[in-house]
């Protein structure tokens, strides 16, 4: 197993949360495209998270939720409906991570952001609306109050200690629990594929 030098394992983490009650949204508020070209070393990078909820033309902010005092450095957001719609760039996800997210909690995900999410380490969550809509409300009672989430026993808890369970796919499960990206898991294989080259050029020289 090689896990990938750019992700961490993810096993049980515990932040402050934030709450992002907007609905339905899209791959463009949560990294507007003009900044899909910056690279990730830029150090303006983490700024480009929500960047045009987040401040003004002039660079003031808007007291947009993530930067009030209490949420700021949050690692987990709980957010409403179909979190992450609308186009495919990854930049969304690599955006939350330069943040230090590392969970998203929400009722519904775009199936192409999910997908980005567990190769770049960061744990989607699918909880009911309800559940949902508990849990930011407590975040909003009570500001900066922590969840606890543990992959392995697939179980998060709320700031009023209620566990919650979820499921996952046990193949996105073991990629966040070993940190492995599209290329670590192809190194899973490097014996076999080694094996394989040497066994091919004896059985067909020609092509040595």
């Amino acid at each position: 197993m090689v896990a990938s030098k750019g992700l961490k394992p993810f096993r049980t983490f515990t932040s402050v949360a934030v709450p992002i009650d907007i609905a339905n949204c899209d791959t463009d508020q949560i990294i507007p495209a003009r900044f899909l070209r910056r690279p990730r070393s830029d150090r303006d990078y983490p700024r480009f998270l929500f960047h045009d909820l987040r401040f003004n033309a002039d660079g003031s902010q808007k007291n947009f939720v993530l930067d009030r005092e209490a949420y700021r450095g949050g690692g987990i957001f709980v957010a409403d409906i179909n979190w992450g719609c609308g186009s495919s760039r990854e930049s969304a996800v690599t955006a939350l991570a330069a943040n230090g997210v590392r969970s998203v909690i929400a009722p519904s995900f775009g199936d192409i952001h999910y997908s980005n999410c567990i190769k770049n380490g960061v744990l989607p969550i699918r909880l009911s609306s309800a559940d949902c809509e508990t849990l930011r409300g407590q975040l909003r009672e009570n500001p900066g109050a922590e969840i606890a989430i543990d992959l392995d026993a697939q179980s998060l808890t709320g700031p009023d200690q209620t566990t919650y369970t979820f499921e996952i796919d046990a193949f996105d499960k073991h990629r966040l629990l070993s940190a492995l990206d599209d290329i670590s898991l192809t190194m899973e294989f490097d014996d076999k594929i080694s094996s394989f080259a040497k066994s091919y050029k004896t059985r067909h020289r020609w092509a040595s």
